[in-house]
């Protein structure tokens, strides 16, 4: 065990005898492990930290708002209402598709200007 190993443990140790791990808010509850494969493992710490601060993307907000307004649609017996809740549905839908568009063309741009890169150390 290497030196940072055992000082924390015994830091852990100390603080167990003090009682001062007793009635923490999470005691005796299980962790949910979660998975992070689909991210790339150098964005995996921006995610968590955004995620704890519960920003998320523009997109996933928009996404959560498409379902949102699809499920109003779905339960709407109006029929005024329910034009006006699917011209708002279409138009979360093309920002969407247009977001994803872009965030393909940056990452197709990014590719193309990283294998220039790579060619010219070769």
């Amino acid at each position: 065990m290497d030196i940072i190993a055992m000082m924390a443990e015994q830091k852990i140790q100390e603080a167990m005898s003090k009682g001062e791990l007793n009635n923490l808010a999470y005691e005796g509850k299980s962790v949910e492990i979660e998975d992070l494969s689909n991210i790339p493992e150098e964005l995996r710490m921006t995610y968590k930290i955004l995620k704890n601060a519960h920003i998320i993307p523009e997109e996933m907000e928009i996404r959560k708002e498409i379902i949102s307004l699809k499920k109003l649609i779905d339960c709407c017996s109006d029929e005024k209402e329910k034009s006006l809740l699917e011209g708002r549905w279409n138009q979360k839908i093309l920002h969407f598709n247009v977001l994803m568009e872009k965030r393909r063309m940056s990452h197709a741009v990014f590719n193309q200007y990283k294998s220039q890169i790579s060619n010219k150390f070769r």
